[in-house]
């Protein structure tokens, strides 16, 4: 989803990826076959509701 709207993974760090758009980064943790927390996913609408 953050790519869709602009955001750039702009690097990975252990278990974690890091988004960036203009002066906007986003942290998601990204463990393989695990679903997101739902206040991860609520902090990415927010970083895209944010950027519209």
């Amino acid at each position: 989803m953050l790519l869709e709207v602009g955001f750039q993974m702009i690097r990975s760090k252990g278990s974690h990826r890091i988004y960036m758009k203009n002066d906007r980064r986003v942290i998601i943790p990204y463990h393989s076959g695990k679903i997101l927390h739902p206040k991860v996913i609520k902090q990415v609408m927010k970083a895209i509701e944010d950027e519209k």
